[in-house]
């Protein structure tokens, strides 16, 4: 009942994902290899710190609303299954 949504999800990430891989090749992301190796170990110059926007503050509370929100909506519908599959009585 429930497989053809997650075979959907599957093809749908495979697709993205390979989207994803051929434009990475196409930009040339992955020429370099001998450079890409050694960039964890090159020290960087140490940025100053950038004024902090309004956005930047407000960011994390979009964040955490969203998060809430999604985890709401998955606990209302499994309230709603559970209620009307009648494991709930009402």
């Amino acid at each position: 009942m429930y497989f053809p949504y997650f075979i959907a999800y599957m093809v749908i990430g495979l697709v993205i994902s390979v989207i994803v891989f051929s434009w990475a090749l196409k930009n040339g992301q992955f020429k370099d290899q001998q450079r890409a190796r050694f960039l964890p170990l090159e020290r960087e110059p140490e940025a100053l710190p950038a004024d902090v926007s309004r956005f930047h503050r407000i960011e994390p509370y979009l964040v955490l609303g969203i998060v809430c929100s999604g985890l709401l909506a998955s606990a209302v519908f499994v309230l709603f299954v559970l209620v009307k599959s009648g494991t709930i009585p009402v």
